[in-house]
């Protein structure tokens, strides 16, 4: 996995194609991306896991369609999340 520390706020977020489909909020603990707010004015949540790489960037594994599909609404509660459960 990347390092969380090479992920920075406003950096865009790209899919397997190469089209960005959000942009670096912030971390969310150690393993969890929060998104900036989309049109709808809603944040979402990604695990780090599904970063592939960074550079300018932060790319992820998967086609933008199914990212958008598969992030979540909710940070996830756990050990590492940094929210109570």
């Amino acid at each position: 996995m990347v390092p969380a520390s090479r992920i920075s706020p406003e950096m865009p977020v790209v899919c397997s194609e190469n089209g960005q489909f959000a942009v670096v909020d912030h971390m969310e603990g150690a393993d969890t991306i929060k998104l900036k707010k989309d049109a709808s004015g809603m944040h979402h949540y990604i695990p780090a896991s599904w970063v592939t790489s960074v550079d300018d960037k932060v790319h992820v594994d998967r086609p933008g369609k199914q990212a958008m599909h598969d992030w979540s609404l909710t940070p996830p509660a756990g050990p590492n999340s940094g929210h109570l459960a």
